[in-house]
């Protein structure tokens, strides 16, 4: 890798993608001095950062690649209301990624992916303190807890075994009852049987809102943003030149936190990086009359529902279908059977909601990218934090601008290279 460039406090950076990395790196930048340009197709946090549920999900320290999820897969995809699809109309482009996400399942590349996932998401909470307190937006945080929920009596064990497996890397929860879970959530459905319970889980009140206060606090620091789409991307010793439309813009550095949209941008310098698009679906629900404390997440059915501003909201689905495909109808109607079984209040035809599609940028060994250029030094990157992106955003965006800076980043950044493939 080249060594950091000499680039005195001052200089200009370009942060290609406003979503909540995006957003979180520009800051991050502007408090270590540079002059900082936002350059976003869309406007800001309207990418997948706008569809997230808000729940800081620091407790999945696992990749989705591994012995138990390739053993589930097949009975996962043929249950029409399962988490997992893979739509034929994209299934022969997605072969090859498939083929890497199986190499990434052996033992020794999950516990790389494991220790990865643990150093982000041990310091996620401490950097969004630092990130909002900064700000004065610090009430977007709040301790909630959260429940991770069975129905099946039967599967006592296995949530006993999850939890003795998480307290083994310091992660706070402990089984409870049915009678407890009615305490604390008395909306839930009588059919739970026992859950994990979370408390010292954070999540964050309203996810767009979080973005525009993000977005707010840069500009009003005398940030710039350009709302132009990024055709490609050049660079040599001197500057980063991005081509937008029609126009050559160049900066002293620039850092690429474009999700999904990252593979293409890459390729045009030369790397090629197995990024996949994930599709996500969200459910938000305008209820004044059903009521959450906390989010909830379903063991059985892969899905969560969180409380926000806004009114509850349900996410879930992985669903391997490229960045072109329309949203797939009944998956909206999944999420709705899911949350009506849980919170039986929510079956009211006259419940207002709205639907949402976003794609997250998954990796097959679902570590994000956080690294520099391996040939040039003034081209770095933060993407592809598949469905961590909210929880890992601002220490992603911390260990970007040390690496930017030629500082020692507070986590061993070797795991998150952008070659490792």
């Amino acid at each position: 890798m080249n060594a950091s460039p000499a680039l005195q406090t001052g200089g200009s950076v370009a942060v290609v993608g406003a979503g909540v990395v995006g957003l979180c790196t520009a800051l991050q930048a502007q408090r270590q001095g540079y002059r900082v340009t936002l350059i976003d197709r869309d406007a800001p946090g309207k990418g997948a950062s706008f569809g997230n549920a808000g729940y800081l999900a620091t407790e999945l320290i696992d990749p989705l690649a591994n012995a138990k999820t390739l053993r589930g897969a097949l009975p996962m995809l043929l249950d029409p209301h399962g988490p997992l699809a893979l739509p034929l109309a994209y299934l022969h482009r997605s072969l090859p990624w498939l083929a890497r996400f199986v190499a990434a399942a052996r033992p020794a590349r999950v516990a790389r992916s494991q220790e990865g996932l643990r150093q982000l998401n041990r310091a996620a909470i401490g950097a969004w303190q630092r990130c909002l307190n900064d700000i004065g937006a610090s009430e977007q945080l709040c301790q909630s807890g959260y429940l991770l929920v069975w129905e099946s009596p039967e599967r006592l064990e296995e949530a006993r075994a999850h939890g003795r497996y998480l307290k083994q890397w310091q992660v706070a929860c402990e089984l409870i009852d049915a009678a407890r879970v009615a305490q604390l959530e008395p909306a839930l459905a009588g059919t739970v049987s026992h859950a994990l319970y979370f408390p010292e889980a954070c999540q964050v009140r309203e996810p767009y809102q979080l973005c525009r206060q993000l977005f707010a606090a840069f500009e009003a620091r005398g940030g710039r943003f350009l709302q132009q789409a990024v055709d490609s991307i050049s660079a040599d010793t001197q500057q980063v030149r991005l081509q937008s439309a029609g126009a050559a813009l160049s900066f002293d550095q620039a850092v690429i936190c474009t999700g999904a949209w990252s593979k293409a941008l890459l390729q045009g310098t030369g790397l090629a990086v197995p990024l996949e698009a994930e599709r996500g679906y969200h459910l938000s629900m305008h209820s004044p009359a059903v009521s959450l404390n906390r989010p909830i997440g379903s063991a059985e059915r892969r899905f969560v529902i969180s409380p926000l501003d806004s009114g509850l909201r349900a996410v879930g689905f992985t669903e391997f279908g490229g960045l072109a495909l329309k949203p797939i109808r009944r998956r909206f109607t999944t999420l709705r059977r899911h949350s009506q079984a849980l919170l039986p209040a929510l079956v009211d035809p006259s419940l207002q909601n709205s639907e949402w599609m976003g794609h997250r940028p998954t990796l097959p060994d679902s570590l994000p990218v956080i690294d520099r250029h391996p040939r040039h030094a003034r081209l770095l990157f933060a993407f592809g934090n598949q469905h961590l992106g909210l929880t890992q955003a601002a220490i992603s965006a911390e260990l970007a601008v040390s690496l930017m800076a030629g500082e020692t980043p507070a986590i061993d950044p070797h795991p998150y290279r952008v070659d490792r493939f």
